[in-house]
């Protein structure tokens, strides 16, 4: 018989998924309440214990897309073989662009994101999922000498507005395939400029 912990993780669990199934087909604001409760088979008290609003459980499902997408991209990127820390980010980029052609990542993550989140707490959020990992990549690239020290954090800063941009545009394109061809074309060439 499970615990109570146990049972309480599976309730919230429940939710996450349940929400992130239906925020992805329908969106935040056309996502009822109700319709998660439904879906989930839980109590309105069950949910507001776990979270307090439709907005702390849509930032819950936000970061569970976003470890995931993370992970995806880092695989990705680590699957290559790659070690020349350039390539790296074209291999890293091309992955999170393919990311951002998944229906859950365009809705979850860059289209209502910024606006159910509020524009600081999702950048805040993006910055804790990819800024380490962009630093930690440049920071190979200088001391490889391919880039001054000195440069590392702003170009890592650069290249994740960069990287958030080109995911945007991929996100709300009427044609994404030829949008995420055209920004990975270009960030090759900013990447191969440094």
């Amino acid at each position: 018989m499970p615990t109570q912990a146990e049972r309480t993780e599976a309730t919230r669990g429940r939710l996450i998924a349940t929400a992130r199934r239906l925020f992805a087909e329908n969106g935040f604001a056309a996502t009822s309440t109700e319709e998660i409760l439904s879906a989930a088979a839980v109590s309105r008290g069950a949910l507001y214990h776990h979270f307090p609003s439709k907005t702390d459980l849509f930032q819950a499902t936000f970061e569970q897309v976003e470890d995931d997408l993370t992970a995806q991209v880092l695989q990705a990127a680590a699957t290559g073989g790659e070690t020349d820390p350039m390539r790296i980010l074209q291999v890293g980029f091309d992955a999170f662009l393919d990311q951002c052609l998944n229906p859950e990542v365009q809705r979850i993550v860059m289209l209502d994101g910024p606006t159910v989140l509020g524009w600081d707490l999702w950048h805040e959020l993006d910055e804790r999922y990819a800024f380490g990992t962009i630093k930690t990549v440049l920071t190979i690239a200088a001391d490889m000498g391919r880039i001054e020290t000195s440069t590392i954090d702003p170009l890592s800063h650069l290249l994740l507005g960069a990287i958030m941009q080109a995911g945007m545009v991929v996100a709300r394109s009427e044609d994404p395939l030829t949008a995420k061809k055209a920004m990975t074309e270009t960030f090759a060439g900013i990447v191969s400029s440094l």
